[in-house]
């Protein structure tokens, strides 16, 4: 056997593995008498099949699974003794493959490498980042004091219908009548909504189901009837308002600061506008974070200047996301990918040299994040701690959950690494200005 390497150039470099027969072949043979064992033939006893049967069948097969392990532990050896810092994975060469597979003893294989250099990059106090600090507006802190009051709001009797507002209505077709069904003005389709605007109790009209409540799930449940019942009825119905509902936010009173905060933490208007800019503050405090975190990575980026193989890389992202990406879309996103390729290789260059390290507390602690967050998008923003810690360890039973909360564990390691040394190019902004560069980003 012998293990070749010809270097292209520092980023690039490819290895060669000739494999003689004397190589594989104990091997192949140990294989092919697996299958021999294993065959249950027509005309012999199990295990029992001549070794030439065997051979005509299988020879093949095992000769190609052999080579093909014997060449991969090869290659693993080769890049683990010569201390390669691989990027992406090996591909076999572009070059025609040779080998003769039907009467060849010996076998060569060629797979290209893209490596990646050595980093150096480091952070200190001379390094500075901007961290942006986001004041509290007057509209915004009105707009989240409306939206808390809007969370903590009811369903109260109104007087004529608006754009929001739902209805009790009875649904008429001959003999055939619905009582008190529940109409949510947002149901009916935009083209038709003007027809109810306005209405009060007792008016009645003629409606078209199909043309004015488009979505057929929606339809049936409002008239008690399956799909097909519904398919079956004529589409014009006489409608009856029996009850307007409006949505009324709360009132800022001391019994809804309660509910909101708990009992006899918020007293007045004064300090209900001092816990909600708490709030705020808390929240802009993420925003300013995060997008710390992207001026860190890009300035890190830039200061390390790492070279990358990229013709490689085009050629295992096309390889390794195979029918996901083409390659006019990897040559579209590839600065995207460099980019994630070279923060990657700083974060593993920071957390070997400091010796950063997750702790099954971060993972936990993430976790629990991540189901608040789950929690929050249903509206559910006060869950109890217990409740919480209990929907996290479900997390943590699935792996590919935990793989994606241990990455984006270490990369918030990295970037409070790089919080606490570098100095702050301080700048007041707007949440408005903060978000939209989020966005951007």
């Amino acid at each position: 056997m012998q293990v070749n390497q010809t270097k292209h150039d520092d980023l690039n470099l490819t290895v060669s593995i000739q494999l003689d027969k004397a190589d594989y072949a104990d091997v192949q043979k140990k294989r092919l008498n697996d299958f021999r064992h294993k065959a249950d033939l027509k005309g012999f006893r199990k295990g029992m099949a001549p070794m030439s049967l065997i051979e005509k069948m299988y020879g093949g097969q095992a000769l190609g699974e052999t080579i093909n392990n014997i060449v991969s532990s090869q290659l693993n050896k080769y890049i683990e003794d010569n201390k390669l810092n691989v990027l992406g994975e090996p591909l076999p060469s572009e070059k025609e493959d040779k080998n003769d597979w039907e009467n060849g003893e010996s076998f060569t294989f060629d797979f290209d490498l893209g490596l990646a250099h050595d980093i150096s990059v480091d952070v200190t106090a001379e390094d500075v980042i901007t961290y942006y600090d986001i004041t509290v507006s007057a509209k915004a802190l009105a707009d989240y004091k409306d939206s808390m009051l809007r969370q903590y709001g009811s369903m109260e009797s109104g007087e004529a219908i608006g754009e929001d507002d739902f209805m009790i209505a009875d649904f008429a077709q001959g003999e055939t009548i619905v009582k008190d069904a529940y109409v949510s003005l947002r149901s009916v389709d935009e083209a038709a909504k003007s027809m109810f605007i306005g209405l009060k109790k007792d008016d009645t009209l003629d409606v078209n189901i199909n043309e004015v409540f488009v979505n057929e799930t929606d339809r049936a449940a409002m008239l008690h009837s399956s799909k097909e019942e519904l398919a079956a009825m004529e589409p014009v119905w006489k409608m009856t308002i029996k009850e307007v509902k409006t949505f009324v936010a709360a009132q800022p009173t001391v019994e809804t600061f309660d509910k909101m905060f708990g009992e006899g933490q918020v007293k007045d208007d004064k300090e209900f506008d001092a816990r909600v800019k708490e709030l705020l503050k808390k929240e802009y405090v993420t925003e300013s974070d995060y997008r710390f975190s992207v001026d860190a990575r890009e300035y890190l980026i830039n200061k390390a200047n790492i070279s990358l193989p990229e013709a490689f890389l085009k050629r295992w992202l096309l390889a390794a996301n195979e029918g996901k990406f083409t390659a006019e879309d990897i040559e579209k996103e590839f600065e995207g990918f460099a980019k994630d390729f070279c923060w990657q290789m700083i974060c593993s260059h920071l957390l070997k040299t400091h010796d950063l390290q997750v702790t099954k507390e971060d993972i936990e602690r993430d976790a629990k994040e991540f189901a608040a967050y789950q929690f929050a998008m249903y509206g559910m923003n006060n869950v109890p701690d217990e409740q919480l810690t209990s929907f996290a360890k479900r997390i943590l039973e699935d792996k590919e959950q935990v793989r994606r909360i241990y990455e984006k564990a270490e990369n918030n390691l990295v970037v409070n690494y790089i919080k606490g040394i570098v100095s702050f190019d301080k700048k007041k902004t707007t949440i408005e200005k903060i978000r939209q560069m989020n966005q951007q980003k």
